[in-house]
């Protein structure tokens, strides 16, 4: 039986992407695999094995205390490779330092190097040497969108056809457009009302563009839905204060960085809108997690957020507040928009499935299986 080691550290951090991404995925890869064992390597084991889907007999969770990432690439995963006899090991972004074995590297972005005015310096030559290393040197490269597989190819010289697709999803148990009970409780409590607001969902950075956001909302006027920004706060990113500062008295804009994983996806489905201005990404989830909600998005034309949102979303220019501000008085105006792009917004959500992506990398692991 091939035995697949996993580094999952990205479990045991914030809920974001990668973490999404590895517990959908590997969902999936279990279920789909039991000619396949799976040893998930993590600190936060017990939680892990807690899940539905990783209580299967084909899945080995295994310590990895928390550390700095010289350490879980120079010496941990090595040393556990050995130890639990791995026949392939898969890592998020950049492989071990050393040590022999086949390797799957799975690099989501690289948008340090089309955007480096979002990333520090210090953060941009490290990504450069490390990335351009781990796919060059993989056994497998995979990414989550093709945008990012050209990038991917363009900067560091790998073919694209080399590179695979394991595009994201979300779950359908949490993203959903049926409400209840539980979703009045959450719009009583934060004080909205369904279908009554304008949504945004991401880490308050320049990346994302909230500034954009808030002068658009600004043009709206009096009356307008209110304004409910989902995300911590990047305290380097003056120019969301100053624009949050310049409203127009009376605007009503709600920045909240205390919402759970069980109250989001109740604002998603309860929006009337998701509004998603970001400059650059290697995916983007929330757009997809609103059109699974049935909620219509409006996001940027640039970098993969096309390839997400297709033509079942409103597309704007980047940082164009003008067609941000008339795409947003469009869905406040017109019922018949609105549910047309909740149809298709579900429609395009379905085609996006982990079973898929699970496909993918079986299909890989499967050829790097053989014997050579």
């Amino acid at each position: 039986m091939l035995r697949i080691g996993v580094d999952f550290h990205a479990f045991d951090g914030k809920f974001q992407g990668s973490r999404s991404h590895l517990i959908g995925l590997y969902r999936a890869m279990v279920a789909l695999c039991p000619d396949m064992h799976f040893v998930f390597f993590l600190d936060k084991v017990a939680e892990l094995a807690a899940l539905p889907g990783f209580d299967r007999p084909n899945v080995t969770c295994v310590h990895m205390p928390p550390a700095n990432p010289l350490v879980r690439l120079g010496w941990q995963l090595p040393r556990l490779r050995r130890r639990h006899q791995i026949d392939i090991l898969h890592t998020q972004y950049i492989t071990p330092l050393w040590g022999g074995g086949r390797t799957v590297v799975t690099i989501h972005d690289v948008l340090f190097e089309p955007f480096p005015q979002f990333f520090t310096p210090f953060f941009v030559w490290r990504s450069r040497w490390l990335f351009r290393r781990s796919a060059c040197r993989a056994d497998a490269v995979m990414t989550v969108s093709e945008y990012s597989r050209q990038e991917i190819a363009h900067r560091y010289g790998v073919p694209a056809s080399r590179i695979g697709l394991l595009l994201n999803a979300v779950d359908p148990l949490v993203f959903h457009p049926a409400g209840g009970a539980s979703d009045d409780e959450v719009m009583s409590r934060r004080g909205l009302l369904p279908r009554g607001f304008f949504l945004t969902v991401g880490r308050i950075e320049p990346r994302k563009d909230h500034a954009t956001l808030l002068r658009a909302y600004a043009r709206l006027g009096t009356g307008a839905p209110p304004l409910v920004i989902v995300g911590q706060r990047d305290f380097g990113y003056g120019d969301f204060e100053a624009a949050l500062a310049a409203l127009p008295r009376g605007a009503d804009v709600r920045v909240w960085s205390d919402v759970g994983d069980e109250e989001l996806p109740v604002l998603m489905r309860q929006a009337m809108a998701m509004a998603y201005p970001s400059l650059a990404e290697g995916f983007g989830m929330p757009p997809l997690e609103a059109m699974a909600c049935g909620t219509p998005v409006i996001t940027t034309s640039t970098t993969a957020l096309p390839e997400v949102v297709g033509d079942a979303g409103l597309l704007m220019p980047p940082g164009d507040e003008v067609s941000l501000a008339a795409h947003m008085q469009c869905l406040m105006n017109d019922q018949g928009l609105r549910t047309t792009l909740s149809r298709k917004g579900l429609e395009r959500a379905a085609c996006f499935t982990w079973d898929a992506a699970a496909r993918n990398l079986r299909a890989v692991m499967q050829r790097l299986g053989k014997p050579h």
